[in-house]
């Protein structure tokens, strides 16, 4: 069972995560596709054309899902796969810094991600209350606290 001070966490994270995928991704789109296209073909990028607009959008959407807590956890390891990739990529060649163009960043997000898929949203999120209705529904009880 969890407590109110690890749902509380859990959220924190989440929503923390969620707005700087939802920055990333509206900067992408504000600098427009085809631009972010051909930044991803010059670091590249397989399949340039086809990142671009699914990276923005995952990152603006996925960003959105995560503050919300919807469909989390497969948000959270898509997010995840992301920062990987864009770490292998785009950033591991300048090392760790990420003032220097390295990794550092996006391994913290992809840690962050990470961590979320593992945990699950918390109480304090649309999955948790979709899945405490869909229990009360069923008439099964809460796990007890061991």
């Amino acid at each position: 069972m969890r407590t109110t001070s690890t749902s509380i966490g859990l959220t924190v994270l989440r929503v923390v995560l969620g707005v700087v995928f939802i920055a990333h991704g509206a900067q992408k789109f504000s600098q427009g596709i085809p631009g972010v296209t051909q930044g991803f073909a010059g670091m590249g990028v397989p399949f340039a054309e086809v990142a671009a607009p699914l990276v923005a959008g995952l990152e603006l959407v996925g960003g959105a899902l995560l503050v919300l807590g919807v469909a989390t956890r497969v948000v959270a390891v898509l997010l995840a796969v992301d920062m990987v990739v864009a770490g292998a990529l785009a950033h591991l060649p300048s090392g760790f810094f990420s003032q220097d163009g390295g990794f550092e960043y996006v391994l913290v997000l992809a840690a962050g991600s990470l961590a979320v898929a593992l945990t699950g949203p918390g109480r304090y999120s649309v999955d948790a209350v979709v899945v405490r209705r869909s229990r009360g529904r069923r008439g099964a009880q809460e796990p007890v606290a061991a």
